[in-house]
């Protein structure tokens, strides 16, 4: 996905460092203690195959496995939930012990770090909004299995 057609010509760069970025936000979901994670996966992107079938197959079966994690809640938000307000982009919030919390949204071009107390709690509602819409983790979980199932055929 980062290397493709978009790339620019000082891309390779730019590319190695969103991955190496990407990996370690991986690694730092496994270390202790586990931090809890919630996310919300639009079907779009659970139905949109990568150019290699094999890639997406991985893709496919590494969601599965993060939704098996103990501190990772993953529901999927279905094509039945009809539009909605973070179609173009991805919104992260991060909360700590301390109470404080941060929003960062991003989309194709941009992305944007929400510091002020009152945008944070927007965004946030946002969010409770977009996952009382989506499955159920358990529901997520088989609806993944699902697609997988379907790529497999």
């Amino acid at each position: 996905m980062l290397s493709g057609a978009q790339t620019t010509a000082d891309g390779d760069e730019a590319v190695e460092e969103q991955v190496a970025a990407r990996l370690g936000r991986q690694y730092l979901l496994r270390q202790k203690p586990e931090p809890e994670v919630r996310v919300v996966v639009d079907e779009f992107a659970l139905r949109r195959p990568a150019a290699q079938g094999k890639t997406w197959e991985a893709q496919l079966l590494h969601l599965e496995a993060a939704a098996l994690w103990p501190n990772v809640a993953l529901q999927v938000l279905p094509f039945s939930a009809g539009a909605h307000h973070h179609m173009n982009g991805s919104l992260t919030l991060l909360r700590q012990r301390d109470g404080s919390a941060v929003a960062y949204t991003e989309g194709n071009s941009s992305g944007r770090l929400i510091e002020e107390p009152d945008q944070v709690l927007r965004e946030h509602s946002s969010y409770d909004r977009l996952r009382d819409l989506a499955l159920p983790p358990s529901d997520s979980l088989a609806f993944i299995r699902g697609v997988l199932g379907e790529h497999r055929s």
